[in-house]
């Protein structure tokens, strides 16, 4: 697991830059100048700076006919410590030299470098990618796998971190990630803030499935699941059966089981698990609270079995993430 910023890091600006160019897609830049370069007046401290550079002479025209230009410099390139490429004009599209020579350079100088969705594409024609753990949006895994097979492709992963190389699937998981690095960062404290703002989940695994093929419920059967699910993580501490859930939803045993698994992607037993480790990483990262308390707080009867699950899930155990990663 990657090591966290040293309390030295969190006292200075990082600096991010967002790369574009012709063809760029405006969803996946809009993300990073959200995160990343939003005035954020209810954090205390530093916190990023930001600037988009593009390599190729202007005007230049975005995805779907908006003319733009970038607010930044080469300079500003050769100063990031956070490198961010957004989707990519097109898989087929060839990537300038000019771009690969910046971001091998960038990556030499230990700069992180970052892509959304087939962001991915620029970061392979680099040369950056042999041997590292990838993943992009669920269409394109096939294509890159075939194109790019010194890379390692986790291909239901909404985001991969691998320590300087950090790639996303789908747009969305673009969001999942920069959260990410804000959390690597700055803490799960000001990670939830940003969340909040953007008013949502203030986390998802890397490893979650990032495509469930699933029909849209009716709204009174997502009512109540989404009731439920609520009711769970606001009672992580209980013991919780499938057929108390099941009551609790106005449902049979077997249809709350087939519904729940459609719409989490997990079965109920192991979906809860998740939870609770979830708010067990959140109260080593923020509280000063004993691991026992903190597995009893969660649902985990026993140390022992906190510290199996955690060191399942996040190849450490909870000491060891307290270490790293405490405020």
């Amino acid at each position: 697991m990657p090591k966290r910023s040293s309390n030295t890091d969190k006292a200075a600006h990082k600096k991010v830059v967002a790369l574009v160019y012709n063809g760029l897609c405006v969803f996946e830049f809009g993300i990073v100048a959200e995160i990343f370069g939003l005035h954020r007046p209810e954090i205390e401290g530093a916190w990023y700076t930001f600037q988009s550079v593009a390599l190729e002479n202007g005007p230049l025209q975005a995805a779907g006919g908006l003319e733009f230009s970038a607010s930044g410099s080469e300079k500003d390139l050769e100063d990031a410590e956070i490198i961010v490429v957004p989707g990519w004009r097109g898989k087929d599209e060839a990537v300038p030299l000019s771009m690969c020579r910046a971001l091998q350079a960038a990556h030499e100088r230990g700069t992180r470098i970052v892509s959304i969705c087939s962001g991915i594409y620029v970061l392979a024609a680099a040369g950056l990618l042999a041997g590292r753990k990838v993943t992009t949006h669920w269409k394109y895994v096939h294509d890159f796998d075939a194109r790019y097979p010194e890379a390692i492709v986790e291909p239901d992963s909404l985001y991969v971190d691998d320590e300087d190389i950090m790639t996303s699937a789908g747009s969305s998981a673009g969001i999942d990630l920069c959260l990410h690095i804000v959390r690597k960062d700055y803490g799960a404290r000001i990670a939830n803030s940003v969340a909040r703002r953007l008013v949502m989940h203030a986390h998802r695994q890397g490893g979650q499935t990032q495509y469930i093929e699933q029909p849209v419920p009716d709204e009174n059967e997502a009512h109540r699941l989404s009731s439920t699910l609520v009711h769970i993580r606001s009672n992580l501490d209980k013991v919780h059966s499938v057929s108390s859930l099941a009551n609790l939803s106005g449902m049979s045993t077997r249809s709350f089981q087939r519904k729940f698994t459609t719409l989490t992607g997990m079965p109920v037993g192991r979906w809860i698990i998740q939870e609770r480790l979830m708010r067990a990483r959140t109260l080593l990262e923020t509280s000063q609270a004993s691991i026992d308390d903190i597995a009893q707080a969660v649902g985990v009867p026993t140390v022992e079995g906190l510290r199996y699950h955690f060191r399942n899930h996040f190849g450490v155990s909870p000491g060891q993430y307290r270490k790293r990663f405490s405020l």
